[in-house]
């Protein structure tokens, strides 16, 4: 992952982790109306609750992308070690036949040199 990548999914997260601030502000401001001497005010109580699950939901969102986005990400995806190691233990493997053959070849040409 590029660094304008990362800095963009940072920058993504600290907007989560502020909009998680502003849940619990709503929460905390719903608990203040609740526990007025007065009587909680309908309209604060209800408008705190909508902007709380609305929030909730944007947060929901935000952090299923970036687990998708975290989950697309694949460091080694380029890493040629593998191919590379199986290629060089096919090299030696056909280096050994060769070798095999070349004596093959060398005993028949002595068998023929011999007869």
């Amino acid at each position: 992952m590029d660094s304008q990548g990362q800095t963009t999914s940072l920058q993504r997260l600290q907007n989560v982790e502020k909009r998680i601030v502003k849940v619990l502000e709503l929460a905390g401001g719903v608990m203040d109306e609740l526990a007025s001497p007065v009587g909680p005010r309908k309209d604060v109580v209800q408008n705190h609750c909508l902007e709380f699950m609305q929030l909730i939901k944007d947060i929901q969102v935000a952090l299923r992308d970036e687990i998708k986005s975290a989950c697309e990400y694949r460091p080694f995806e380029k890493c040629d070690y593998g191919p590379r190691i199986a290629n060089e233990i096919c090299y030696k493997k056909v280096e050994f036949i060769m070798s095999q053959l070349d004596a093959m070849k060398q005993t028949i040409d002595e068998y023929h040199a011999a007869v």
